[in-house]
């Protein structure tokens, strides 16, 4: 049996629990025990503060030792290995990027060189093809063949043309 008076602290609770019950003709005996429970925050309040000073103490661990020279030049070391190392990579990068572009100037010659090539191929072409379109020209025209000394004009076709 739980038992809660209104005109009490709300933070006590007080819980009655009957423990042994005598049943006679005569009457009747009850034990009630009356238990006060009441709340508190202490449990946490001390959780609280025994995480604070293990933090307190982690960190003073931690930042409390002396710089090693030893590690500090074995990390001064392995920054100026990583630098080197980015160095090659990007000079490499360099490197390969100068050769594709030459490469690309290479081709971009060789094609200029070809489109050359064809360009003069099909002029000659077209020069061939005008030619041959073109009727043939003929020029007549009278010319007099000199008289020869001895008044006989002989043709041969051995003879010399002077």
């Amino acid at each position: 049996m739980t038992h809660i008076d209104p005109n009490l602290d709300p933070l006590d609770r007080r819980e009655s629990i009957v423990t042994e019950t005598v049943v006679t003709p005569s009457h009747t005996t009850e034990s009630v025990e009356t238990v006060v429970v009441r709340d508190s925050n202490t449990g946490w309040w001390i959780a609280g503060i025994l995480g604070g000073v293990v933090l307190i103490a982690v960190f003073w661990i931690l930042f409390a030792r002396g710089p090693d020279p030893q590690t500090d030049q074995a990390l001064i070391e392995a920054q100026m290995d990583a630098a080197a190392a980015q160095a090659q990579a990007d000079s490499a990068l360099i490197q390969g990027q100068v050769a594709g572009a030459q490469a690309s100037v290479d081709i971009a010659r060789a094609d200029a060189a070809r489109s050359q090539a064809d360009a003069i191929r099909a002029a000659s072409e077209a020069r061939a093809a005008e030619a041959r379109a073109q009727t043939p020209v003929v020029i007549e025209r009278e010319v007099q063949a000199p008289a020869p000394s001895n008044g006989v004009a002989v043709v041969t076709p051995t003879a010399p043309q002077n």
